[in-house]
């Protein structure tokens, strides 16, 4: 099979049984803007890691960024320090609320579109550097993905990934709560081999993950894997239970999963 295909099936793998989504209080996905509040300013306060390194390394001063999947702007403000504008594109409009907020005190020019990539990529303009952060165990369809975002980078397109799933940690909690086994795959290395196959030289540069995002509560903490695990909100000292030390306080913040791990950056030129 594929690579392609291949990665399409995993993540196929990951979708919850009805049972589990008819029971749910709430949708399992998306996602509190708030977290992605507090990932947007660790990221322009940390030192470049390899992601913002090759991005610069094309980027002309006063040059052009379309982050995709743009959250609150954690791949793509810290390129503020050469960027003349950065478009983001985001499906919730809540996240660019942020992201347009983050931008203003960052103090560069921004521009926010809301909408699933790549319905919405013929409406996006084409930039120096595409970058897309964490956005791609979220698409099964990876080719006309892709496609689409080197056929709107001039330059380079830098992607931003989790070696693993980044609900892989939570296999345990499905397994007490539901029963339910989950998968293994697919990877970063899947990755950059399905991209492979699309006829792109893909560079792979690992670095350790920075500080997870957080909230300012430890509710809210749980909240965020309560909503994973399609319960109720009565369940929470269950799930506080089942997290142990997992569930913890960094710098002021609370989040609730692994506080270190791998982060592969991938880059091509189009």
């Amino acid at each position: 099979m594929r690579a392609l295909d291949r990665w399409g099936q995993e993540l196929r793998d990951w979708a919850l049984p009805a049972e589990i989504l008819e029971a749910a209080p709430e949708s399992p996905y998306g996602f509190d803007a708030s977290l992605f509040r507090s990932r947007a300013g660790r990221s322009v306060a940390r030192e470049p890691n390899p992601t913002t390194q090759r991005a610069l390394e094309t980027l002309p001063d006063g040059g052009s960024v379309l982050d995709v999947g743009v959250g609150g702007g954690a791949t793509s403000l810290p390129l503020a320090v050469r960027a003349g504008t950065i478009i983001g594109v985001d499906g919730q409009a809540d996240m660019l609320g942020e992201f347009s907020e983050a931008a203003r005190r960052a103090g560069v020019a921004s521009r926010a579109m809301q909408g699933a990539w790549p319905a919405v990529a013929p409406e996006a303009p084409a930039a120096d550097v595409v970058v897309c952060g964490h956005a791609l165990y979220n698409v099964q369809e990876l080719e006309p993905f892709a496609r689409a975002l080197t056929a709107h980078a001039r330059t380079r397109v830098v992607a931003e990934i989790t070696e693993a799933h980044p609900w892989s940690w939570m296999g345990f909690l499905y397994e007490r709560f539901h029963g339910l086994s989950r998968p293994d795959g697919p990877t970063a290395d899947l990755a950059r081999e399905a991209l492979t196959e699309l006829g792109f030289d893909v560079g792979m540069e690992p670095s350790e993950s920075p500080p997870p995002g957080g909230f300012e509560t430890r509710d809210a903490a749980i909240a965020l894997v309560r909503r994973r695990l399609c319960l109720p909100a009565e369940r929470d000292g269950e799930i506080a239970v089942a997290l142990g030390d997992l569930l913890a306080e960094h710098d002021g913040l609370w989040s609730a999963g692994p506080d270190h791990g791998r982060t592969l950056t991938l880059w091509w030129s189009p």
